[in-house]
Order: C-alpha cells, then structure tokens, then sequence
C-alpha cells in the first residue's frame, strides 16, 4: 500500500512538473520575440550585457516571493501613485494593487530593471541603462492619464454606469483578478505580444475597448462604421497606429489608454476641440470644420479649456460659462442618419444624437427629442449669452421662455404659431409648419458644412439680417426673412403697411420684431401679438409716455409712439380695402 502510495505521489508530481514545463516553454516561446526579453538575446534595445535567463527578470522556481504569487523575482516599488480621477467614474481608485503592482515594479521607472530577488548584484544592462527609458513604457507615478486600474468593477458598478458591461458578462481573454478588480492583465498579456502592445486581443474595431464600454449608439455611430481614411495632408490623425480607417481606429481616434493629453476620460489631446479637429479639417472627414470655426460669428470652442463636464447639470445654474463639440455632439452615438419629425419640430438625429438637452418646460433630457432643446441648454435658463444685440422694450434673455407655447407670439419652433393668417409664407411652408433653430442659425456659406459652427453673419446667422435703422431694404439685406416670408407679399402690404415701413422709412424688421418671441412672463396678446417688442434705439415713447402696439383683430391694429420724428397718437392700420386711416 505504502509504495503504491510513492508511485502515485511521483506520477503526480511528473504530471505537474511536466505541465509547469509545458507553460513554461510556452510562454518562453511567445515571450523570446518581444521587448519583454530583457536577456542578452532580446530584440530590443532594452536588454542585459550577460544575464541569459529570460523569465528571471519576473519570475524564478525557487526562492520566490512568499507574499505574492506567481513566483515572484521582483521587489514592489514604494512610490505614492497619483491615481486616475474623473467625474465620469463610478469608482474609487486608490493605490495599485495585485498584478498591475507587478507590471509598475518595471513600468514606474523607480525600481533598477536588473534588481532581482535571486541575483546578489544588480543585472547589468546595456549601455549602463538602469531604469524604464523614457518613452510609451514609462508610465511613471502620475497614473492619471492612464485607464484606472485596481477598482472593484462588480455588480454595483456596471448598475451605476449603464455604458458599462455586467462583469458576468466578461469572458476570456477579458478576466478580473480573484478580488474582482480589473487590473493590466484585463487588457495585456505579458508574456504573448501576437496583438501589439502585448493586448489579449485585437483592438481593431475597438474589440477590446467595447468588452467592457457599451457606450450607448455606439454601434451605429459614425466613428464606429467609417470607412474614411487620412488623405496624408497635415498632421497624422493616428501616429503610431496599424490601422488608417476611422471605423479599425475607433475609440484609439480620440482616448489613449496611458498618457493622453487629456486626464479626464482619456483624451488624445488636451484641448477638447483638438480631438475633434484632428479629423474634422477636411483630412479625414469630408467638412473642414476648423476652419469654420474661425469665421467672424462662431461657437468659440477655442476660447474654453478645461470648463466643460460630461455631468454638468444645465438645470442648476452653477454651470460656468463655455462651448465645447462635445456640447452638441456625442461622438459615441453621432451617425449619418439625419433626425425628421414632419409637422412636429425637428428630431434630434445625425451629428446631433445622443446629446444631452433641456425640455421646453426647463427639465433636463437625457438624451434631447429635439434640436431645440440642445440649444436651450446654453440659450435658456444659463443665459450664457450675455448680453442682448439690442435694446428691447422686453428685455428677456432666456431663449427658451421665449419659445415657450403659452407666450403672446413666437416663431413656431417648439410648438404650432399662434397666428393661423401669414400669407407671406413661401411653399411648402404653412401655418401648420414647424421651424428650426438651424433654419436661421447656420453655416452663412450655402454648400458649407451645416451646422452653427460659424458665419459671416453675426450671432452665427444663415443669411444676413440688418438691424441697423435706416437699411436700404434689399433681397439680401433681409435674406434671413425672406428665406421664408415672400418679399413680394410683403411689400405688396398683404398683412401690414411693410414697403411704407420698411423700404420709404427704412426701418430695419427688428425695430419692431423680436424673432425668437415675447414671453408671456412679460408680454401680453393685445400688445405682444406679430412678435412685437420694439427696439428702443429705434423706437421711443409719444408725447404722454406712451410706447405699445394694440391688436384690434386680423390685420388689424394702432400704435402708441414716436418713431423717426413721427408721432403715432396712435397711428391706426387695417386690412387692404377696408379705408380708414393707415400709418
């Protein structure tokens, strides 16, 4: 019984002794080829002037380190990490543990690559090299550019953040450690370098990026399915990378996983803009959009660095002052399908899904229906305006109360025109049209890029838009409302004495009407009706103290003030044909 015993307790132990060499050779092998072969036959320039042992330099089968696994040859560096912190991570990082521990023993650059727990004197290296090299493999002890690692990633986690994958749902080659914390070897396997940077996997596609990030829209957006490649002009968009498409690049387009320019969330680039523009210059994709950006009247993305946050709340009134891409854009979820919603304002869609917004009503929607609300997350109760282009009887600079349903008058972009009679409408536009903000807010050059990136008109118009008093009235001096309003039906004074107004007086549209609308917290139906909030640069009280408009029906109305010298006490208008004294 005894020696059956010894037989089987030395079989056992061959087995495991010829599984262990098995591994060994195996990972000997895949680990020869790489710059992980610190021995005198590695490839690379980092390696030993005589030591000929490759796995000594992490590993050894006797002697090992009793407190760590693997059969550990190294010392753990002392160094204080300053971990990744962002306001987008639903989890506390502190200081490495477990493997990633082990991979900064080298990559920290504070520990002697040569300083090994089985070797007297310190392994020598060539060139007298100590230390990490600067370069890509240096990560240092500021771990704030680089994916956190050593963080619980659990249940609790992947429920706090949707984009997130469920941990159960994570398979080989993707693995946590027995503690359930993502660590280095989730991503990198130190000992098989067959994908570059010793990945587990391809990255192409951003395969190993969309393991565990499940970003929302993904999967349809733009930079996830774009065939479009670099042109070679500029500045290469991808330096470093095997891939030259945007959709093989993926997520590597705008995020490093260790030393982005950007600490939150991973940026190439420290400027948010840049990240954007690095394609977006006519290189890769097909609009120069930088180039807009520098137009007179522009969102400014390049005047704010630092300001804007994912989890900013437009609702609190604490949100400071910016524009970024990344305010009416998700690149994650940004595709070329156009948003439509015929007889209803305009969907969200294209370039625009995704984005956060704020409702009609001042509610933050995650992401925004539609176009508008986008806007109104900077237009409305932030007022990040500023100031208003002119002086207004109604001073009201929250854009969205000024399209809100309830008010007197308003531009029918959050809800049908109260007005049922505008014969001035050019087809297809009726009174049961809606209108957008881009129908006024846009690119000033017609075959350009869409989109209020920039114009040569102020406040990033489409066409011009004259407000200054004593206009000589044109088609372009107006082009922004004759783009919808017939120049002909207006001055052929279908609704209103326009041609005496506008053309003999030279009174600019904007002496009497406020284009976005008058809200109903200041305005009111008889005074406000026809988007009526007189400029008061232009327009001044009568002789009494007086300055209203007063709706007396359908085309029909008198006027309290004095304009250019001439007193209206009151000056009365009424439809075509009716007689009657008109101004």
């Amino acid at each position: 019984m005894k020696k059956r015993l010894i037989i089987s307790g030395m079989c056992f132990f061959i087995s495991v002794a010829g599984m262990t060499l098995g591994f060994r050779q195996s990972a000997v092998a895949g680990i020869r080829e790489t710059k992980h072969n610190l021995s005198v036959s590695g490839p690379g320039p980092i390696k030993a002037l005589g030591e000929e042992d490759l796995c000594i330099f992490c590993h050894t089968p006797h002697q090992a380190r009793r407190d760590i696994p693997y059969l550990w040859n190294r010392a753990d560096s002392t160094a204080n990490y300053v971990p990744y912190q962002s306001s987008t991570l639903y989890s506390s990082v502190g200081q490495p543990t477990g493997a990633s521990k082990l991979c900064l023993s080298c990559h920290d650059g504070t520990v002697a690559l040569g300083m090994l727990g089985t070797r007297a004197a310190e392994v020598e290296f060539v060139g007298g090299l100590r230390f990490m090299p600067a370069g890509p493999a240096l990560l240092g002890t500021d771990l704030s550019t680089s994916h956190p690692v050593s963080l619980v990633y659990d249940a609790a986690l992947a429920a706090a953040n949707p984009a997130l994958a469920a941990p159960a749902t994570l398979t080989p080659p993707i693995h946590l450690d027995k503690d359930q914390q993502l660590q280095c070897t989730a991503c990198h396997d130190p000992h098989d370098n067959s994908y570059g940077k010793f990945l587990v996997m391809s990255n192409q596609h951003s395969a190993l990026c969309t393991f565990c990030h499940i970003q929302p829209g993904w999967a349809t957006g733009a930079h996830a399915l774009s065939a479009a490649t670099w042109n070679g002009l500029g500045a290469d968009p991808w330096p470093g990378s095997q891939y030259v498409s945007v959709a093989d690049n993926g997520c590597t387009s705008c995020h490093r996983n260790h030393g982005g320019g950007g600490a939150q969330r991973l940026l190439r680039q420290a400027a948010e803009e840049d990240n954007c523009l690095g394609c977006h210059n006519g290189n890769v994709a097909a609009s120069d959009i930088g180039q807009e950006l520098t137009k007179p009247s522009r969102h400014a993305v390049q005047d704010y660095f630092g300001v804007h946050d994912p989890v900013e709340d437009f609702t609190s009134g604490l949100v400071a002052k910016h524009v970024e891409c990344a305010d009416c854009h998700n690149p994650h979820a940004a595709n070329d399908q156009p948003g439509a919603n015929p007889g209803d304002p305009p969907l969200v869609g294209g370039a625009t899904s995704g984005v956060s917004g704020i409702d009609i009503g001042g509610s933050a929607v995650r992401p925004a229906v539609y176009v508008y609300e986008i806007c109104f997350k900077c237009h409305g109760d932030t007022r990040m305006l500023g100031r208003l282009p002119m002086t207004r009887q109604l001073d009201q600079q929250n854009t969205r109360l000024e399209f809100d349903p309830a008010n007197p008058s308003f531009h029918p972009v959050a809800a049908l025109g109260i007005n049922q009679n505008v014969p001035s409408l050019l087809n297809p536009l009726t009174e049961q049209s809606r209108i957008n903000c881009l129908d006024c807010h846009n690119n000033s050059v017609r075959l350009g890029p869409r989109g209020p990136h920039g114009s040569d008109f102020p406040f990033i118009l489409a066409r011009e838009y004259a407000t200054a008093d004593l206009t000589t009235e044109t088609v372009s001096s107006y082009a922004l409302c004759y783009q919808c309003h017939s120049r002909t039906s207006l001055l052929a004074n279908e609704s209103f004495r326009h041609r005496q107004h506008v053309v003999e007086a030279q009174a600019p549209c904007s002496a009497c009407h406020d284009p976005h609308g008058v809200s109903i917290i200041q305005g009111n139906a008889t005074n406000n009706s026809h988007l009526i909030n007189f400029d008061l640069e232009i327009v001044q009280p009568d002789s009494q103290g007086r300055l209203y408009f007063e709706d007396q029906g359908t085309f029909t109305g008198q006027c309290f003030l004095n304009c250019h010298g001439v007193p209206h006490e009151p000056k009365r208008y009424r439809p075509m044909g009716s007689g009657g004294p008109l101004p």
